[in-house]
């Protein structure tokens, strides 16, 4: 401040991430936003919490507001595994380090300051926040919550992707306009003592009935996630104790000159220089990538996406991503390969309803589900343009996609013979010139009830994908490998159902290594099915795993292959009735558990597994 001649501060971000000035971190966009719009910006990463609060008070009062920016994951996914153990590290923290955040940073920070300041506004913003807008199931709490600013004493919550509303927000405030006024910017969410709804407003079911009736909790869901889905939406109001939560409707998509805007603004796209020295996790991950777009049409039931950047896919133009990759060839420690090329998914960058009336007035959380939408324009064309731009820099020798590729786009076969031809066309540049050895992707399940939750494709068009991505590679002479992601314990999953996963993927010779168990997390129809017991949308009972007992009984079919689990695997298979897959998925059981598979097929793995 001393050097710039600053007196004070317009804005201070509290951000409970490691600095790090580059487009993919949250507080570094917002920091960026605000000081372009031509406000003095301060941001404090991962103060102290503990003792005497010198963090929060450094920088003194801000002319405007406090910006709360609690991370680039939810606080308690980055901290906790689905077994609510401690993770091994914090991707977001310097060399990892787990006591730098506190656990519910909105929640802490908000307190502190407002007990130091407590005529400053406080404004959130970030995952935390997003999410937590209304009433929502807490995994780790094991109950259900209130909007988050009942818990957090600010003004005010800005969620989704937030350029917009913040700009607008700093610009009520600097022309005198008093927060607790503030009602009409789109996109936020306040509390009201006395609120009158209008025609148009969709008025939830109270925290108090969700707290007595689960039913509610879910129907209040499908609202929640249409009216974040949709062009034009409406004002959704929920009663909570005396006071009413108000979320207004989202700002829509950013045209591609706004997100070029957000793109082009001047990041050193580096830590900042506290952590010379230092790694940070996530940061190592992005170094020598590019996102190209926002927003996924996908709708997978267990993904925040949908409700915090929408379905509707904004672009940047090919002139703001090749001056992005101009940035990364100049880095010191770029060697000639990107490291992802890519976005929420990996191929949608370009695709949009080809009658947009239509859309206006759709509800769909997904394009693609249960079928791929017929208005829905698949062609991969503008994306292969933009790779083959990439790839003719000649600094570049390979750009890797490492974000996750909708295979069932590929598959996809519209009236459009032109987009079939670019989707064929797609498929095989990807797998012969974008794959680094590896290509993930995520089918998550074999059963197609499972899936069908899940809102996933069939587990025929893997099989579908593979065959092509096989075909490919031996036309080619290329010896890749498809990685396939899975989920256990996701609601409606049986201990039967991953029995019969780990016969399928073992027949095709997986030995998985990209798994995870279902963690239930704030604002997803997963984490309601399996909170309430119901299915939003149909209010269909379902089950789920939820003791720590029937979760690890579901995710050992994960490890058929390990000696260990042979046992236990066999125990399981009796109980559920299918003593048949005993003899495929555990052929040596009666054997030592020190028996070796048959030599040909183990030397095969050996092989793939030095490979990688």
């Amino acid at each position: 401040m001393e050097l710039r001649g600053w007196e004070e501060v317009d804005i201070i971000l509290f951000s409970a991430d490691a600095y790090v000035d580059h487009p993919s971190f949250g507080a570094a966009v917002i920091g960026r936003t605000l000081e372009a719009a031509g406000y003095r910006v301060a941001i404090v990463p991962q103060p102290d919490w503990h003792g005497d609060y010198r963090d929060f008070k450094k920088l003194g009062r801000p002319r405007l507001f406090f910006g709360i920016a609690p991370g680039c994951m939810d606080s308690m996914v980055n901290k906790y595994t689905a077994a609510r153990r401690l993770r091994s590290e914090d991707a977001y923290s310097p060399d990892g380090r787990h006591d730098l955040r506190p656990e519910y940073p909105t929640i802490v920070y908000s307190k502190i300051l407002r007990q130091l300041y407590p005529d400053v506004p406080i404004v959130l913003g970030g995952i935390e926040a997003s999410l937590r807008r209304l009433t929502h199931y807490d995994y780790w709490q094991d109950s259900l919550r209130p909007c988050i600013l009942c818990d957090a004493p600010a003004d005010l919550i800005i969620y989704g992707m937030g350029e917009k509303p913040i700009v607008e927000l700093a610009r009520r405030l600097a022309e005198g306009f008093p927060v607790s006024g503030i009602h009409d910017i789109p996109q936020t969410v306040y509390l009201s003592r006395d609120i009158t709804p209008e025609p148009d407003d969709i008025v939830l079911h109270s925290h108090e009935e969700c707290l007595s009736e689960k039913r509610s909790q879910a129907e209040n869901f499908r609202h929640i996630e249409e009216q974040s889905n949709m062009m034009h939406a409406h004002r959704l109001i929920q009663s909570v104790a005396s006071k009413y939560v108000v979320v207004n409707p989202p700002y829509p998509p950013m045209t591609t000159d706004e997100l070029d805007a957000s793109f082009d603004l001047p990041y050193t796209r580096v830590p900042h220089l506290k952590y010379k020295g230092k790694r940070i996790p996530a940061y190592e991950m992005i170094r020598h990538s590019v996102n190209i777009h926002r927003g996924c049409f996908g709708g997978c039931a267990f993904c925040t996406i949908s409700a915090h950047q929408g379905k509707f896919i904004s672009c940047r133009s090919k002139e703001s991503i090749l001056k992005e990759v101009r940035q990364v060839v100049q880095m010191d420690d770029f060697k000639g390969y990107l490291s992802d090329l890519g976005g929420p998914s990996a191929n949608m960058y370009g695709m949009q309803g080809r009658n947009l009336n239509i859309c206006g007035k759709c509800k769909r959380p997904s394009c693609i589900h249960p079928q791929i939408c017929p208005n829905l324009n698949t062609d991969h064309s503008k994306l292969l343009d933009i790779y083959r731009a990439v790839d003719s820099l000649p600094e570049v020798k390979k750009s890797f996609i490492g974000s996750g590729v909708r295979y069932d786009l590929l598959l996809y076969r519209s009236k459009d013979e032109s987009a079939n031809r670019a989707a064929m066309e797609y498929t095989r540049e990807l797998i012969t010139r974008h794959v680094s050895g590896r290509l993930k992707v995520a089918p998550e399940h074999t059963s197609d009830h499972v899936l069908h939750l899940m809102r996933k494709p069939s587990f025929s068009q893997f099989y579908d994908f593979k065959r092509i991505f096989d075909r490919i590679n031996r036309e080619e002479g290329l010896h890749q490998q498809i990685i396939p992601y899975f989920i256990s314990s996701h609601p409606g999953c049986t201990e039967a159902d991953m029995a019969e996963l780990a016969v399928l993927t073992k027949r095709l010779d997986f030995q998985l290594e990209q798994v995870q168990d279902f963690t239930p997390t704030p604002m997803t129809v997963s984490t309601e099915t399996w909170y309430t017991g119901y299915d939003p949308y149909t209010l269909e009972p379902v089950k789920s795993a939820k003791s720590p007992q029937e979760k690890q009984a579901q995710r050992q079919y994960f490890f058929w292959y390990k000696p260990e689990e042979r046992q236990r695997l066999e125990q399981s298979l009796r109980r559920i009735g299918r003593p048949d897959l005993i003899k495929e998925l555990c052929p040596h059981a009666n054997h030592r558990a020190s028996t070796r598979p048959q030599e040909p097929k183990e030397e095969k793995r050996g092989r793939h597994r030095r490979h990688r």
